[in-house]
């Protein structure tokens, strides 16, 4: 099942395009960029590290641009051709057909994004949404991935519905109704670790014109369960932030240790939010860096 248009006007989309691109020029790295065609339309893909090196799949969060999120993994570029796609149907340069999270939309398109790609069998890493189509994708095509890495991930469960709505929606409603840095600054603050007035301005910008020019994507990829990853055996770890609004650790560590049948290691960000610090970052690529090259 799928929708077509994400934005609410052309020039909150050329103004998210813009903002993407001023992301990606402030990371400290070249990059390739490749569009390929799977049913679903054409999807974007940033490409980088040396191109001798094996490869690894980066999927970004949800609402967000993948700049955002490919910033916490990009030093492991160091030792991997990195491939990570935008979404297809959030903010980016991917098609807006927004799939469904819901059904096996996201890996079918993760399958067809790899033969594209001329990838097999791959690891993958997901943050947050990314996290979920993580899962979709060894639900669907298990085979295809090698190893995965789900941090802060959806589809393993979610938090308090009323602390979501009052920490995060009813503020970015009032954000929405008159719109002042104060305000987005208190819309985004239980989502970050760091204090939000510290936050590079740039991504804030990105947040606010989200909330303004994108119709959000609401649903979160649906809760996997063992019966639908019986035939998925790759090596998962998974990374929960102790404060997580969104996904906290009471709800998904239970259910990934009930339903991912090889999860090893669970790692805990202590004092952290759904969007690590920047040395929280650090000490979680360690565990990645380990987990990735464990078998190499």
């Amino acid at each position: 099942m799928t929708r077509d248009g994400i934005y609410r006007s052309a020039s909150g989309e050329r103004t998210l395009k813009r903002l993407y691109e001023d992301l990606l020029a402030e990371l400290e790295a070249s990059f390739n960029r490749r569009w390929v065609d799977t049913r679903f339309g054409e999807t974007h893909v940033l490409v980088t590290g040396p191109a001798e090196a094996p490869p690894l799949v980066v999927f970004h969060g949800g609402n967000v641009v993948n700049p955002i999120s490919l910033e916490w993994f990009l030093p492991l570029s160091d030792e991997f051709r990195i491939y990570a796609p935008d979404t297809i149907g959030h903010p980016g340069f991917s098609a807006q057909t927004r799939l469904s999270p819901r059904d096996e939309s996201y890996g079918v398109w993760v399958a067809d994004l790899l033969d594209e790609l001329e990838l097999d069998r791959v690891p993958m890493i997901g943050p947050s949404y990314g996290g979920g189509i993580v899962l979709r994708t060894a639900a669907y095509a298990p085979e295809r991935i090698e190893r995965a890495a789900l941090v802060v991930p959806s589809g393993l469960g979610t938090g308090s519905l009323r602390r979501m709505l009052l920490e995060i929606v009813f503020p970015m409603v009032v954000y929405r109704l008159r719109p002042t840095r104060v305000r987005l600054e208190r819309a985004v603050q239980p989502m970050f670790s760091e204090p939000a007035a510290e936050l590079d301005g740039a991504l804030l910008d990105v947040v606010g014109t989200v909330f303004e020019e994108v119709e959000l994507e609401r649903s979160f990829p649906k809760t996997v369960i063992a019966d639908e990853l019986s035939k998925f055996d790759a090596p998962t770890l998974l990374a929960v932030a102790a404060d997580d609004v969104f996904f906290p650790p009471d709800v998904v560590v239970p259910r990934a240790r009930a339903a991912v049948p090889n999860l090893d290691p669970v790692i805990l960000l202590e004092g952290e939010s759904h969007f690590p610090s920047p040395d929280a970052r650090a000490a979680l690529r360690d565990h990645l860096r380990t987990f990735l090259t464990v078998d190499r």
